[in-house]
């Protein structure tokens, strides 16, 4: 069984930074692609950034400029800088993998539970 656990979401003015992580736990051989999506309310999950394992990252246009990812392999962790956030990125902001698990070395995408940010006076 494979665990991402989201941190660091929280309440944030307009024009302020937070920076997100997610840490992967478990049957865990190799994870290759890692990503953020956010759901705002009534709204439809929508991409924020993919990282791929070497590190090269696409970014919606949304968060082009404004919001880097990063990843540390060893730890794996995948982190969320976002700075400059606006009022509309209020969300629950989710991270997922694509993982290869040691018991069978099959591919399972795995999703965290979600961390609220809050962008607001």
């Amino acid at each position: 069984q494979v665990q991402l656990v989201e941190s660091g979401g929280g309440l944030v003015q307009p024009g302020g930074s937070l920076r997100l992580s997610c840490a992967a736990s478990g049957d865990i051989f190799k994870i290759f692609l890692m990503g953020w999506y956010r759901q705002a309310p009534g709204k439809q999950r929508e991409l924020v950034a993919h990282i791929s394992r070497d590190g090269s990252t696409n970014y919606a246009d949304s968060s082009e400029g404004r919001f880097t990812s990063s990843r540390d392999n060893d730890k794996n962790t995948v982190y969320l800088q976002m700075n400059s956030l606006k009022p509309e990125e209020t969300a629950v902001y989710y991270c997922n993998a694509q993982v290869m698990v040691k018991k069978n070395f099959c591919q399972r995408k795995v999703w965290g539970q979600g961390t609220l940010v809050t962008v607001s006076k």
